[in-house]
């Protein structure tokens, strides 16, 4: 079977940006008449599938509708997703708007089976929560219907995106476990996983640069999951235990605590530990660790006007709208311990 052929190969062959391909296959505004046929043209000969927009309802017409979807994966974290969902309803509902639901399984992700809400643009505005692949989501843009993505964003997607500053964010956090005389600290996350991962690990580095810190290969966990086993046989393995843990979000800071824990390393006299995300696994911890707290409400407030907004402003500029993260202290963070065994010397 060939290469599936994309709007990239179309924008290649003509020498404009997959956002012109875009607008012209789906009868949007910002190419010219002559641009949009000879896309039309490359789309035929290449044999990429699209729908003339003669033939559906136009993108903007104004049904009432506006469509969240989602991975599976996204919608059972309900303690985090969960709340920008509710927000997401709130203010939908207070624009006199219906809010359309889909959960886009594995299946669907992989074949790019868009929902039928969307397909027949049933909706004038797409709100897209968490990550789902790149060419699904270049599909539904391809749709010219307005969409906002909360919570990612990728450098092939051209679209609004409303975003945890999560440099800043793991600056701060590992900011805190440096005044705190830390200088072994490790990094626990998937950077595969997730782009805002990646994006810890590199606030993590700059706090450690800032602070004339070397970083230790042996402390980076950079493909960690998220399973006990896993992070045990890692906390078993480091030569050197670590006296903080920076993990990027609060169900590694969780395991985290109880593989210190079953390796009778105390928290946090012995270690600290902060996380990311300030949920429910960080407050039920024991101790309570220390974490960086995401404005959830204002996630799903942030997308919903960056989406009518876009309704009304379809040739700007994309944006990129970044949220701060604010730390909150738990019991989960100290004095390094050399710094407390200095303190408590006799002089």
């Amino acid at each position: 079977m060939g290469k599936r052929v994309t709007m990239q190969d179309i924008a290649d062959r003509l020498n404009i940006t997959k956002n012109s391909v875009s607008q012209a296959l789906t009868g949007k505004p910002g190419v010219s008449e002559h641009t949009r046929k000879e896309v039309y043209k490359v789309a035929d000969e290449l044999g990429y599938s699209y729908t003339p927009k003669t033939h559906s309802r136009q993108p903007d017409t104004k049904t009432g509708n506006i469509a969240l979807i989602a991975s599976d994966f996204a919608f059972s974290m309900k303690s985090f997703f969960g709340e920008i969902f509710l927000s997401v309803e709130e203010e939908v509902q207070k624009r006199n708007k219906s809010l359309l639901l889909q959960s886009v399984n594995k299946h669907a992700n992989e074949n790019l089976t868009l929902p039928s809400f969307i397909e027949d643009h049933s909706v004038e505005g797409i709100l897209i929560l968490s990550h789902l692949n790149n060419d699904y989501i270049n599909k539904v843009l391809a749709t010219g219907i307005p969409t906002v993505l909360i919570d990612h964003h990728h450098p092939a997607i051209q679209a609004d995106s409303i975003l945890t500053n999560n440099r800043f964010g793991a600056y701060t956090a590992v900011q805190h476990l440096l005044e705190l005389g830390h200088k072994n600290i490790a990094y626990v996350g998937n950077i595969n996983f997730s782009p805002s991962y990646q994006e810890r690990l590199e606030g993590y580095l700059l706090a450690l640069k800032d602070y004339g810190v070397e970083p230790k290969e042996e402390y980076l966990f950079t493909n960690a999951l998220e399973e006990d086993e896993v992070i045990n046989n890692f906390i078993r393995q480091v030569p050197v235990q670590p006296t903080a843990w920076f993990c990027v979000n609060d169900g590694l800071g969780y395991l985290v605590n109880s593989g210190l824990k079953l390796y009778g390393v105390n928290v946090p006299t012995e270690a600290s530990i902060c996380s990311f995300d300030n949920g429910q696994l960080s407050k039920l911890s024991s101790p309570r660790i220390t974490s960086m707290d995401i404005d959830l409400k204002l996630f799903g407030r942030k997308a919903v006007e960056k989406l009518f907004w876009r309704a009304e402003n379809c040739n700007e500029p994309f944006q990129e709208t970044l949220l701060p993260a604010k730390l909150v202290e738990g019991e989960s963070t100290n004095i390094a311990p050399e710094i407390k065994r200095k303190s408590e010397s006799p002089r």
